[in-house]
């Protein structure tokens, strides 16, 4: 699993900016969707107007079994596929764009209960607009999901001592060694929280977790409100986010050093697999 990890890396690290690279964020959205297509999914676009133009959000869908109602609420994973300026954005996402496609694709063709969507969403950096965008469009449209799982910087891992560092007044310790994947959730998704914590225990006990369910929207908290499961919590859906707490660990987070070479691939293995383990324990049909 790690060399396939490594193929989508190389493809898919670069700047991926709006203004800095349109070029390369053009780029990557056609090799996600070329890679969705690759694995039979059906891949479909959310266009959204922002920042004086139309950017577009990539939605790869697997259905629900024959057997399975067609409304039944689908489990969204996503991950933004847009960096910051003059950024490789390795951790900050690749990362978390190949390891939703190996996830993708190791689920592969396992009869579900219910559909599964893998959105790539654009300009999380700009405020998180292609994620409100389509949450929005959700709200509006009357229509539910079963939770989001959102994957923000899931690379960077390390066995060194005060590696990590902790956010400002959270209410859970934090270990000094950034060896462990962060699971955030809100009261709404306590439950997504506990699946996934669950799911790493039985399915990947090599993956240490840390897990945080703040109250409401996660105001009194804005560190944990940093990445597209926001926009959900917002609109009142289950979200959670699967990270490796970004520059609170990655010293090259948001640098022009966050390249290939800074990232720990059995670390995105194991994530990957605690995706898969999830993924099939919520929609699989068993």
């Amino acid at each position: 699993m790690t060399d396939r990890l490594r193929q989508h890396l190389f493809a898919l690290v670069g700047d991926r900016h709006p203004a800095s690279s349109p070029q390369g964020l053009r780029d990557t959205e056609h090799y996600l969707i070329e890679q969705f297509r690759s694995i039979g999914l059906e891949v479909a676009i959310h266009a959204f107007d922002a920042l004086g133009a139309t950017y577009r959000n990539v939605i790869a869908t697997r259905p629900a079994g024959g057997q399975v109602p067609p409304e039944s609420p689908p489990l969204l994973i996503a991950a933004h596929y847009d960096t910051v300026p003059h950024s490789p954005g390795a951790d900050d996402n690749a990362s978390s764009l190949a390891v939703m496609l190996e996830a993708a694709r190791s689920v592969g063709r396992t009869p579900l209960r219910r559909p599964v969507q893998y959105i790539a969403f654009c300009l999380e950096e700009e405020d998180l607009l292609g994620s409100l965008a389509y949450v929005a469009h959700l709200r509006a449209a009357r229509r539910e999901i079963h939770g989001a799982i959102v994957l923000e910087c899931v690379g960077y891992a390390t066995s060194e001592e005060g590696s990590q560092q902790a956010p400002p007044g959270l209410p859970v310790a934090v270990p000094s060694i950034g060896d462990f994947v962060g699971i955030v959730g809100n009261q709404a998704s306590a439950e997504l929280v506990a699946t996934i914590e669950g799911c790493a225990k039985s399915r990947v006990p090599d993956l240490k977790t840390l897990s945080l369910v703040v109250p409401g929207q996660g105001e009194l908290f804005p560190d944990t409100r940093r990445s597209d499961h926001a926009a959900f919590w917002q609109y009142g859906y289950p979200a959670v986010m699967l990270t490796d707490t970004a520059n609170f660990r990655n010293p090259h987070y948001h640098q022009p050093t966050d390249v290939i070479e800074t990232l720990n691939l059995e670390f995105m293995d194991k994530v990957t697999r605690l995706l898969v383990a999830t993924v099939e324990s919520l929609s699989a049909l068993v």
